[in-house]
């Protein structure tokens, strides 16, 4: 550990990344979700073919270094627990420090403002709000205290971010364009949002004997049955409104089989939890809503896009 914390900056990023942030992992779920919404955006306007490949690129530079910038946030608002119950991550431990972190922040958000001005300066607009919104998450409202004893307003809140992403991202053809936002989008952008909780809750369901003194996850606080039945819930409220956006969209019978499809693969690993708490069945919750979430995603908008490009 301490041959990782004296070695060069760039090593010690590439760590950082691999726990807290993975590339590999966070690009093709992000490029998938920017992809899907702008594509969901332009099927419901009728619109013929897609975005040019530099505002396409430039969408998913921006998306996908948002999300970077809510983990460092995250990190900054967590850094009096994460020192407290966590000293196994990368900031207590003393591989990266807040100080180079935040560094990272305003560099990433210079280029975002840069690309923004180049390519497309109307996007500057929703990428305030979407900043605008990170910060005061960042400070928890300023009702931090309150938001640790209620959970629940706790995620309702930290939600939204994931659908405002989504308004940039669909922004790149309706406002780039000088259009109205599809209605079809308030489908969409209602199944992120739910989505986010899928995901949130998926990733914090744990065996007892994973469970660690100050780390909040909500099979601590339900109890590993409710928390599970509670991910089953709102995967089931995701797919209900999944279906939706592809009637909207007009592919709601081939949307709707493929997507069951889909929610029957990925609720296996909850059924198969909720029968044997296991190390195992647990950590495939959490791969169980990213497969979700990437399927979901491209059977809404990035499946039916490629098929109408390739028909063209």
């Amino acid at each position: 550990m301490n041959a990782e914390n004296q070695s060069s900056f760039l090593r010690r990023l590439w760590i950082y990344q691999g726990e807290r942030f993975p590339v590999f992992g966070h690009v093709p779920l992000v490029a998938a979700f920017s992809f899907s919404a702008i594509s969901y955006s332009r099927i419901c306007r009728g619109a013929d073919g897609f975005v040019s490949l530099t505002h396409f690129f430039a969408a998913i530079f921006t998306t996908i270094t948002l999300f970077l910038l809510v983990r460092i946030f995250d990190e900054h608002k967590d850094a009096e627990d994460d020192a407290l119950y966590r000293k196994e991550l990368p900031v207590p431990r003393g591989l990266v420090s807040l100080n180079e972190l935040r560094n990272i922040g305003i560099v990433v958000f210079l280029l975002q403002v840069v690309v923004n001005l180049l390519i497309f300066p109307k996007m500057l607009i929703i990428h305030l709000i979407v900043l605008l919104y990170l910060a005061l998450m960042g400070k928890e409202f300023f009702v931090a205290e309150w938001l640790k004893k209620h959970q629940f307003w706790y995620v309702v809140s930290h939600m939204f971010i994931i659908p405002l992403v989504d308004i940039y991202a669909s922004g790149t053809d309706w406002l780039v364009g000088g259009f109205e936002a599809p209605i079809g989008l308030a489908f969409f952008f209602a199944v992120s949002y739910f989505n986010g909780i899928v995901l949130e809750v998926g990733r914090k369901i744990r065996t007892p004997e994973q469970e660690k003194t100050g780390v909040l996850t909500y099979s601590s606080l339900l109890g590993t049955q409710k928390a599970t039945f509670l991910w089953i819930g709102i995967l089931i409220i995701t797919f209900g409104w999944s279906i939706a956006a592809a009637w909207f969209a007009g592919y709601g019978t081939t949307g709707s089989a493929i997507l069951g499809g889909c929610f029957l693969i990925c609720v296996i690993p909850a059924i198969l939890f909720l029968k044997k708490e296991t190390t195992k069945t647990a950590k495939l919750i959490e791969y169980a809503s990213a497969v979700w979430t990437i399927l979901m995603y491209l059977t809404l908008g990035g499946v039916p896009m490629l098929i109408n490009l390739l028909g063209a």
